[in-house]
């Protein structure tokens, strides 16, 4: 809420910016936007107690319902994973909440004439998406599940389960367990183990 209304107060010295709606009503979102022809919408991941879901979720079934309208993530949450979802649903824009007020308005222009606006791909890591046994398998893996226990847990073979952790090892270029769990926290496929 204090973000929404210091970006607000931000935007309101630039000409570019029309109207500036800000709303935690999450499930009046698409009436939001159809009433007010709304042209951009900035969402954060993170949606907090607003929403069971996150803002990736919003923002494709958003996008489903007006696939005209142009989505900007503008988030904290700044991991390969989610900008790579981002674009696989069609999202136009990535970028983390540190950018400047000048930088976001550029970027807001850019992605208005029709352009994406996502980090500098140098260096990108390549995600080649896990499945969502996968990504079960590997947070059952992080809270410290044996083997045995997670294909027990998941209702599958233990063969089946070294099947899926060698699938695994192979997407995230990983040699072992270990490595795969430290991965995925990085990539922001699993949360950060606290």
């Amino acid at each position: 809420m204090l973000f929404a209304k210091s970006l607000s107060v931000a935007l309101e010295e630039y000409n570019e910016i029309e109207h500036f709606y800000s709303t935690q009503d999450i499930q009046g979102i698409e009436k939001m936007v159809g009433d007010n022809s709304i042209d951009i919408v900035l969402m954060d991941i993170n949606l907090g107690s607003f929403s069971d879901t996150d803002g990736l979720e919003v923002a494709s079934d958003l996008l489903k319902s007006s696939p005209l309208l142009k989505i900007i993530v503008l988030t904290g949450y700044d991991l390969p994973v989610y900008r790579h979802e981002a674009k696989k649903i069609g999202i136009s824009g990535f970028l983390n909440k540190n950018i400047s007020p000048d930088d976001l308005i550029s970027s807001l222009i850019r992605v208005s004439r029709g352009n994406a606006c996502f980090p500098s791909e140098n260096g990108e890591i390549i995600i080649e998406d896990l499945t969502s046994m996968e990504k079960k398998i590997l947070q059952l893996i992080s809270n410290g599940k044996k083997r045995k226990c997670v294909s027990d847990e998941l209702y599958i073979s233990e063969r089946t389960l070294s099947n899926h952790l060698q699938h695994i090892f192979e997407k995230l270029d990983v040699s072992s367990a270990v490595e795969a769990v430290t991965k995925a926290i990085q990539l922001g496929y699993i949360p950060p183990i606290c």
